[in-house]
């Protein structure tokens, strides 16, 4: 038999309702086709349950939380995956992540999810969300900080992140948050699996300017490019659309400034930072 396959927990919330759900089944001592036979429901699924890769109905998934004596833990992950439905190519995209062996991304806007700090993500989840409690908000932000766990892996993959100069100079959450998470790309900069560009302001237009793109390499896989836009996002995987798109970021990274300076430029970004504050 098989071993069965590896699961990340915290590479989204299906996955860690399915590593929960897996753990709750095998401490019961049943299989998947136990479990399918006491709801009734086919083995196949539960298996698809445990990937992440499907979600229950509520209905199964309050049978599966009583069988296997969860006291309300897969009910209560069951409400988290419903209230923030991920978009099909984000949702894409975070399965993608937790595989490649190389990640390129120009960011537009924000620092990108695997960098932020705690509290800089909870800003940007607060303006880019403004309909969602604060629960809701700590939710999302605690999900995108377990995604770290990506860069720290045994086998880390290499994150090359070319951040244009409005992701650097606009002070979210004010200038203590900004001057801590600009401390943490300094940081990060220092790791070997790490390389970061700044595209300053005065190149001018650059073939970026639709918005952020990342280029995903795997090991024995074709590239695959994930396109955000505002509210927007797409999940690229035809291959003269990947090229199109790898070419775009090439252009970019061509144009920004090398990695070393770039390192100075957010150290004297984060010294203007450090005299926004009263004294």
């Amino acid at each position: 038999m098989p071993a069965p396959k590896e699961l990340d927990p915290s590479s989204s919330l299906p996955a860690l309702y399915g590593a929960k759900l897996r753990k709750l089944r095998i401490r019961a001592g049943w299989t998947q086709r136990q479990l399918g036979d006491k709801i009734p429901i086919a083995h196949s699924r539960i298996a698809q349950f445990e990937l992440g890769k499907e979600t229950p109905s509520r209905c199964v998934s309050d049978q599966m939380d009583n069988l296997l004596g969860a006291d309300g833990d897969l009910s209560d992950l069951w409400d988290h995956l419903n209230r923030f439905p991920p978009t099909d190519a984000y949702r894409k995209y975070r399965e993608y992540e937790t595989k490649a062996v190389a990640m390129h991304k120009y960011q537009a806007h924000t620092v990108p999810g695997l960098l932020q700090t705690e509290a800089y993500a909870r800003e940007v989840m607060r303006q880019a969300l403004p309909w969602c409690t604060a629960e809701e908000i700590e939710e999302k932000v605690a999900t995108r900080l377990a995604r770290k766990s990506v860069l720290t892996k045994d086998v880390p993959p290499l994150l090359w992140a070319v951040l244009d100069e409005a992701v650097i100079r606009r002070p979210v959450g004010g200038p203590s948050v900004m001057r801590d998470q600009l401390a943490r790309l300094l940081e990060a900069a220092e790791a070997p699996n790490v390389e970061m560009q700044v595209l300053p302001f005065e190149v001018g237009g650059h073939a970026g300017m639709g918005g952020s793109v990342t280029v995903l390499s795997f090991a024995n896989a074709p590239d695959v490019v994930y396109l955000e836009g505002g509210t927007l996002t797409e999940m690229v995987k035809d291959r003269r659309s990947v090229a199109r798109h790898s070419h775009r970021y090439d252009r970019v990274h061509a144009m920004a400034l090398p990695p070393q300076a770039s390192v100075r430029w957010i150290e004297k970004a984060m010294e203007e930072f450090g005299t926004c504050e009263p004294t």
